[in-house]
């Protein structure tokens, strides 16, 4: 049942038909009162009028609701008066008057103001008065004064004849901190005429006198601005105000409602410049204590989510949106700003070693190639990548070539933030490289030396990079020494004959730690026969040449 709209109406076919024992129940609602009456049954009898006699009936914001006799010449007033008179919650511009199917308004307060003795009009018997809840509506009448703008409590005031503008003023609450007083303005109750006041020279002594105020008049009081747009930063108290810094367009206050996203507070300040960096978007909380928090705004755009995954802002939080590097590496000038939990560090044979800004969304070749690459020297057999902030700190080993030849992507190891990439060179000092990761090649090579080794090699790329036999090297006595667990073993390469047949199965197998030995000539028995004898030559012509002397 619609209830309001029987009173709206009057049009009795809307009411049920009741019987006994039915059970009302009225809900809730601001729209019936607002206060609240301990419930009574002695209280549904209120008023005075017998069932079977001409009645009114009073109810809603009124004191004492019930059925009252009628008698002629009645009025509003007195039934109201009746009832215990109105609440201070009622409504009093509203009262409804419903007399068979046509109800009408009463306007209390219009004839209290006035007295006009029409409008407090007899009422007809079976009248229903209501008298509803004060609500929000525009004030106005024949002695009322408005102030407006930058007032503690702005609104609609009744005035009487010696009312003055500084009564008026005050009974607003005065000016706001906000306010600009030397350019108020009284706008008259024509319409057309605007009278300017300078109160802030009035009370410094700079003459004039305060205007006079009439019913209708409106006085307006400015909002302080700086310059001719911005508004007064002070017009947004802190604890009403988030602050934006750093790589936005228009940094700055901005007044906060709790509806309101991270993504509406970055797009007021005019959304990020060239150069934010929206990956590590910081918000600091208002209260003491309170951590800075991360957050990765970039991808949230670009993959999307769920608003309430976005950090919560409240009033007094600082948000801000830190600068991008102009470079990747760019940080000898800025390296302070940019933390350690956001960067990588790459040591070694690279075009530009250094620290780097670095985010989950990147790869051990995107940090590799912001660094300019491996330099030509560059061991990229070998690069090592230190995983920090893990349980137990650990190596990963990385042959960047078997990468290139094969393209698996297994092989490139997954970075974080905190890691080392170490590139090493290929003509560091040979003690800086274990022995078990080189083979020695030794005796009558181009080149002996250390040289490392991977699976890939064979005895014969070892030659070759050794610069090969040299003229005096008996070719066919190459020594390999093999370490195995328990024993040494040691096999003879014949690279005369392996050159005439092809077959590969003569070369020994060659594994990291082992050492290539390739014997000279010098070093043969006939050699050392030949040597032998020639030095005894020697000494029997030095000895025949004495005795002939």
């Amino acid at each position: 049942f619609d209830y309001k709209r029987w009173l709206d109406s009057g049009d009795a076919r809307g009411l049920p038909a009741l019987r006994p024992l039915d059970e009302i129940f009225v809900p809730a609602s601001p729209m019936t009162g607002n206060v609240e009456v301990p419930f009574d049954a002695r209280s549904l009898a209120a008023g005075d009028a017998a069932e079977d006699r001409a009645s009114v009936r009073v109810f809603g914001e009124v004191n004492q609701a019930g059925t009252f006799a009628w008698r002629d010449g009645m009025t509003v007033m007195d039934a109201i008066m009746r009832a215990g008179g109105v609440t201070r919650y009622a409504g009093t511009e509203q009262i409804r008057l419903i007399a068979g199917a046509e109800p009408r308004v009463f306007n209390l307060k219009r004839f209290l103001d006035t007295g006009d003795a029409a409008l407090n009009a007899p009422l007809a018997q079976g009248t229903t008065i209501f008298v509803p809840v004060q609500t929000e509506e525009v004030r106005q009448g024949p002695r009322v004064a408005y102030v407006m703008g930058e007032v503690a409590r702005p609104g609609a005031f009744e005035i009487r004849a010696d009312t003055g503008f500084f009564d008026l003023l005050a009974n607003a609450g005065g000016p706001t901190r906000f306010a600009e007083t030397r350019q108020l303005r009284i706008i008259r109750a024509d319409g057309r005429t605007v009278v300017a006041f300078d109160l802030g020279g009035f009370v410094e002594g700079a003459g004039g006198r305060p205007p006079q105020i009439a019913p209708g008049d409106a006085v307006f009081v400015p909002e302080k601005t700086q310059g001719s747009e911005q508004a007064s930063w002070l017009r947004t108290p802190p604890g009403r105000a988030v602050r934006v810094l750093g790589a936005v367009r228009a940094a700055g206050r901005f007044e906060w409602s709790d509806e309101m996203s991270l993504i509406d507070l970055i797009a007021q300040a005019g959304g990020p410049n060239e150069r934010g960096d929206l990956t590590n978007v910081q918000v600091l909380p208002g209260d003491a204590g309170g951590r800075a928090t991360s957050f990765n705004l970039q991808r949230f755009l670009t993959e999307g989510g769920r608003i309430a995954a976005l950090p919560r802002i409240r009033a007094g939080y600082t948000v801000n949106v830190p600068e991008q590097p102009v470079t990747p590496n760019d940080s000898r000038a800025t390296w302070l700003r940019q933390s350690t939990e956001r960067s990588i560090y790459l040591m070694g044979s690279v075009g530009k070693p250094g620290r780097y800004a670095f985010e989950d969304r990147l790869s051990f070749l995107d940090v590799l190639a912001a660094a300019d690459g491996p330099i030509t020297s560059a061991d990229i057999l070998n690069i090592r990548v230190t995983h920090r902030g893990e349980a137990r700190d650990r190596v990963t080993r990385l042959n960047l070539a078997q990468y290139f030849e094969t393209g698996d992507e297994s092989l490139l190891p997954r970075i974080r933030p905190g890691d080392v990439i170490y590139v090493p060179d290929r003509s560091r000092s040979w003690l800086e490289i274990p022995a078990n990761q080189v083979v020695r090649v030794l005796g009558s090579v181009g080149k002996p030396g250390r040289y490392q080794w991977h699976d890939g090699m064979s005895l014969l790329d070892l030659l070759a990079e050794a610069g090969g036999p040299t003229a005096q090297a008996l070719q066919d006595r190459i020594l390999v020494v093999n370490l195995s667990c328990c024993t040494q073993q040691a096999r003879g390469f014949d690279l005369p004959a392996f050159a005439r047949s092809g077959d590969f199965r003569q070369v020994p197998v060659v594994r990291a730690g082992d050492t290539v030995y390739v014997p000279s000539s010098s070093q043969s028995d006939w050699r050392i026969f030949f040597d032998n004898l020639r030095d005894v030559v020697s000494v029997v012509s030095i000895l025949a040449l004495l005795k002939a002397l």
